[in-house]
């Protein structure tokens, strides 16, 4: 009896960490329709662009959101990729203008999800860091839940990889594209713990929509 137990401990075990769960990000314009039928595919989250590096909200990606949400995912996310630029707003005022439009279109997310990447970013280390902790010390004052999407090669870049400023709290999702639903390549940095991976990127899938593939 004790031999039958573990055994059906062990199927149990196997089939909890086989278990995923797989969705997308696109910056494309997606119908309720096409959001269904990429749902249909076996996709159960999704997660639009809120703000485009040049300094403005997303329409587009909004709109996505919106028929994410119509479409019935579970999960509806938005990211937030930063003008970081001198001719940029403040990063209070950027967070400010998503959240005004985000309110306006009636759309809800989430958490939103701040994209630190090397786009535009100054070598300055400690300027970078002020300005990724007022990003997300205005989204959470506005009431959104935050996280971090970047990588330990475009951490270390911008704010320096041991560098998390208490932001290691948030979760992380984290960029690899070696077509793995696995966390085991994680280089760790800043203390973070990945939470979402997208293992794949800009490729055509399902229903015909240019995609990102995304796995927890």
């Amino acid at each position: 009896m004790k031999f039958f137990l573990l055994i059906l401990l062990v199927i149990f075990s196997i089939f909890e960490n086989a278990s995923s769960i797989t969705g997308f990000d696109a910056i494309g314009s997606i119908s309720t329709t096409t959001m269904k039928c990429i749902k249909e595919k076996g996709y159960e989250f999704f997660i639009g662009r809120v703000w485009r590096s040049m300094g403005s909200h997303d329409a587009a990606g909004i709109e996505n959101i919106k028929n994410a949400v119509k479409a019935g995912y579970k999960h509806v996310d938005g990211y937030f990729f930063p003008c970081t630029t001198s001719r940029c707003s403040s990063a209070k005022t950027q967070v400010e203008e998503a959240h005004k439009e985000l309110n306006k279109a009636g759309a809800k997310i989430g958490t939103l999800w701040m994209d630190i990447e090397r786009y535009e970013w100054p070598s300055d280390k400690a300027k970078n860091r002020r300005f990724i902790l007022e990003l997300v010390k205005e989204a959470e004052k506005l009431g959104f839940k935050v996280g971090i999407y970047s990588s330990y090669y475009e951490w270390d870049v911008i704010a320096g990889a041991d560098w998390n400023g208490g932001l290691n709290r948030l979760p992380l999702w984290w960029p690899d594209y070696d077509n793995e639903k696995s966390f085991k390549n994680f280089k760790p940095f800043g203390g973070f713990k990945p939470s979402i991976k997208q293992y794949n990127g800009d490729k055509n899938g399902p229903c015909g929509v240019n995609m990102d593939f995304n796995w927890y």
